[in-house]
């Protein structure tokens, strides 16, 4: 679908701004009225430059600081997007991705990157109270809501506790679902971090290698024993967590 760039205000009513700051008002108005929604393509640094007459590094700045204002997502090699807006994750609770985005009224879909057996290094083995060495299932999937990457999980799973996991076609279900079915939950722990992804980790969530990100550290038990010990990485520019608590 073609994309129409913004028109300039009419300078008589335009505000004294710097010219990146003009360009950042058009299109932020172009979102909020709807013309431009979630998903839309927004033309290219080289469109805006000709159409428009400013410098590329007026329009970089602008596109640099809408997204990172949240309004945009730009993505290596497609193009920049209207972002849609922040999904929501409860802080406390563990639940399925799937049926977060469902409820959002939209469509979930993975790429399962990985999935195998492996000894357990001493991070994993720790971690799921296990000797190092022992096999662990390792799987690396990327959730997608819509056509926009939203999570990469990379999980070990322990082996005793669900031993058809390398069985099961992830691109159906989740990795929640069947965990629940066999090893049914009984405590979490999550630790949260801001941190910047790896260079693999940016490409599979297709951001930019200096976009901030989420990261949840998370182990689930079921009875006395640890199920897994999981990374769910998220885009800063496209997620937040949410908690509520009580006293």
């Amino acid at each position: 679908m073609a994309s129409s760039p913004p028109r300039l205000p009419a300078q008589a009513t335009a505000p004294p701004a710097p010219l990146y700051a003009h360009l950042k008002q058009m299109i932020a108005q172009q979102i909020r009225s709807g013309a431009w929604p979630a998903h839309y393509r927004v033309p290219s640094e080289s469109e805006l430059v000709q159409e428009l007459g400013y410098s590329r590094m007026t329009v970089n700045r602008a596109l640099r600081e809408l997204t990172a204002e949240g309004l945009l997502v730009r993505m290596q090699g497609v193009g920049t997007f209207v972002a849609q807006p922040k999904t929501r994750s409860a802080l406390f609770a563990v639940n399925n991705i799937a049926d977060e985005i469902t409820a959002r009224g939209h469509r979930h879909h993975s790429r399962v990157v990985r999935l195998v057996e492996e000894p357990a290094g001493g991070e994993q083995a720790s971690a799921l109270d296990i000797r190092e060495g022992q096999p662990v299932f390792h799987s690396i999937i990327v959730h997608f809501e819509d056509d926009v990457p939203i999570q990469l999980e990379d999980r070990y799973v322990n082996v005793r506790l669900a031993p058809d996991y390398l069985q099961q076609d992830f691109t159906q279900h989740t990795p929640y679902e069947y965990l629940t079915r066999v090893a049914p939950l009984t405590e979490g722990e999550h630790v949260v971090e801001a941190i910047v992804a790896k260079p693999r980790e940016c490409q599979l969530l297709q951001i930019d290698r200096t976009e901030p990100c989420l990261l949840i550290r998370r182990r689930t038990w079921s009875g006395e024993r640890v199920v897994t010990l999981a990374r769910l990485i998220h885009p800063g520019s496209r997620h937040r967590l949410e908690g509520k608590f009580s006293q």
